[in-house]
């Protein structure tokens, strides 16, 4: 990937309104973070020289620093179920409707979790498992990508 299509890349992003893009490409990895104010991203470009020997090249873009959803160890007793496409997250089925499942909420398979809209057509996302809403990991309205983590289930 060379510098015009970053910055096209960079561009692309900033018009787009998404909140951050991660891309990885064989030896380069390229992460754009833009800020709520403006959707301007403020990126940092670091490139890592090679050694004498045939080391590879990589390209980072960075914007500051976000920190991320902590992650424990507890979390592995739970089950994650995935988003199956890219899309927009919705927790209710209307905007005057309530939520289809709370933190708490106890599920049984083929219960309704949500609806990921795709190109105007909104999917229902079943679950697939029975057991007990732990955490919601993504926010209603947001978009999501292919198996992205949305909620953690404690199946016992």
């Amino acid at each position: 990937m060379d510098l015009k299509e970053i910055q096209n890349l960079i561009k692309f992003v900033s018009n787009s309104g998404v909140a951050e893009v991660k891309l990885e490409t064989g030896d380069i990895k390229i992460t754009i973070r833009t800020t709520l104010e403006g959707n301007n991203p403020d990126i940092t470009y670091v490139q890592q020289a090679p050694m004498q020997q045939a080391a590879p090249v990589q390209q980072v873009i960075q914007a500051p620093v976000v920190p991320a959803a902590p992650v424990a160890e507890e979390t592995s007793k739970y089950i994650t179920i995935k988003s199956p496409m890219i899309g927009t997250f919705y927790r209710k089925p209307a905007p005057d409707k309530p939520s289809f499942i709370e933190v708490g909420s106890s599920i049984g398979k083929g219960d309704v979790l949500c609806v990921v809209e795709a190109m105007k057509l909104f999917n229902e996302i079943e679950a697939e498992i029975s057991g007990k809403i732990v955490k919601i990991l993504v926010d209603d309205m947001s978009p999501v990508e292919f198996d992205q983590p949305l909620f953690l289930v404690d199946p016992s």
